[in-house]
């Protein structure tokens, strides 16, 4: 299972990807972000809530209220332009990251060395 501290650069590029869909709801999206995972990132309430604020400070989501359930409103979340953009910046950044880790990451750890 992944942890948060090795996920915390990228929460919001997930976030944003779902809200590329559709717009949606806090419990919504963590359900699905653990569902895509495969079980792997259960992302925790507050790691969610603080992304949320993290983004509509930025202007990357909006969120409104919805129909009620079980008497309360719920909020939705809808990207925006600037979200879009900064969606695909986060989704270059990761091309690049992935690509140095791996020139790291090997099957084999017998020595440092690349034969």
């Amino acid at each position: 299972m992944l942890g948060s501290d090795v996920m915390r650069g990228y929460n919001d590029m997930l976030i944003l990807c779902l809200l590329l869909a559709g717009d949606s709801y806090g419990y919504a999206i963590s359900r699905e972000i653990e569902q895509r995972s495969g079980g792997e990132y259960p992302i925790k309430e507050t790691t969610l809530y603080s992304a949320f604020r993290r983004l509509e400070k930025q202007g990357y989501i909006v969120p409104y209220q919805g129909s009620e359930t079980q008497g309360r409103p719920r909020t939705y979340y809808t990207i925006t332009d600037e979200g879009r953009k900064a969606y695909t910046a986060k989704c270059a950044e990761w091309r690049v990251l992935k690509t140095v880790v791996d020139r790291f990451a090997k099957e084999d750890m017998t020595d440092g060395s690349d034969s």
